[in-house]
Formats: structure tokens, C-alpha cells, sequence
């Protein structure tokens, strides 16, 4: 059976997001179902340097607390691509030679409408002109760990946020990496 959508109104909206509330037909009969909209969608960096190392950020989440990541941030309505570029410069003071876009992954599909780009990016340097924001961004450690290191930090618990598992894994595959 298909979702059918009877009515639908905001309930909330700020710069970021909207929520709305949909009354809906769907295979368990009649509900409310409620779906956050991202306004602009996320990018997601896997920096990987000459060494194989990738970057991962610690950082303390309002909503989760303290979370190790790959670094993220919202386009802002900027084009992915130069998104990612300024999150990867604002998050840890570094430029990269090369972008390879991996792919497009949904956060939290099941509620929520908010697409996230994810990028590959090498060749990397530390910028000159970095300001970074780290402060802002609740940044507390820049670390640069073995790949293989990164997916053991996954399994084992350590890197819990699902876009970063999402972001290696696209990356691991792209790279050959499973260990």
C-alpha cells in the first residue's frame, strides 16, 4: 500500500529546519506523521592525507554530547562542493589539491527529509590563511588516525554518529579500505 498525504501543516521553522505535521494514510491505517526538512543540505568530508590517515574531529554535540566525526557542516545553500571546501578549512586549518564527490546519503530517513553530500578529499595542506573556527564549532581535538584505525574506532563503539560510519564506509569502499 502506498503513503497517502491528506493534510499537511508547519508546526515549527526556524533558518535551519521546518517541521510539519502530515496527516497521512499509510500501511497501519490512519496517523500523524511528524517530518523535520533540512533547508539546506549537509556535506560531509573524509580527509585522507599522504599517509592514509583520515581526519576526525571531537567535538561536544548539544543533543548527543561529546562525538568523534568526520568534518560536516550545513551548505548553507552554497554549492556542496564549496561547502565542504569551507568546512574542511574551518574545522581543521586544511585546503585539498583534490575533490572527489562519493555520493549522497539521507540522515534519519524515517523522519526527516535531509539530504548529505559526501566528498573525498586528498592532497591536503594547511592553509596559510586558515581562520578557523573551531571555538564556534565546539571543536576540541583535530586528530589525523590510520584508516583502518578509524573503522576499528567504529566498530568498537568509539565513532558513534551515523553520517561518519556512512562517510567511511563510502570512503573505505571508494579506497579499498575495509581494514
Amino acid at each position: 500500500m502506498a503513503w497517502a498525504t491528506h493534510g499537511s501543516s508547519t508546526v515549527y521553522e526556524n533558518a535551519w529546519i521546518s517541521v510539519r505535521e502530515d496527516r497521512v494514510k499509510g500501511p497501519s491505517g490512519d496517523g500523524i506523521y511528524g517530518v523535520v526538512t533540512m533547508r539546506h543540505p549537509a556535506v560531509f568530508v573524509v580527509a585522507v592525507d599522504s599517509e592514509g590517515r583520515v581526519c576526525l574531529v571531537t567535538l561536544d554535540r548539544y543533543t548527543t554530547g561529546p562525538s568523534i566525526e568526520v568534518p560536516a557542516g550545513g551548505s548553507d545553500g552554497e554549492d556542496p562542493l564549496m561547502a565542504a571546501r569551507r568546512e574542511l578549512l574551518e574545522e581543521t586549518g586544511f585546503e585539498a589539491s583534490e575533490w572527489e564527490f562519493l555520493g549522497t546519503m539521507n540522515a534519519l530517513n524515517g523522519i526527516a527529509d535531509a539530504p548529505e553530500h559526501v566528498f573525498l578529499a586528498t592532497g591536503l595542506h594547511r592553509s596559510e590563511d586558515a581562520t578557523l573556527s573551531q571555538a564556534e564549532e565546539g571543536i576540541d581535538a583535530v586528530d589525523w588516525v590510520p584508516f583502518g584505525d578509524a573503522l576499528t574506532m567504529v566498530s568498537e563503539g568509539r565513532i558513534t554518529d551515523g553520517e561518519t560510519v556512512a562517510a567511511l564506509a563510502y570512503a573505505g569502499i571508494r579506497l579499498g579500505r575495509f581494514r
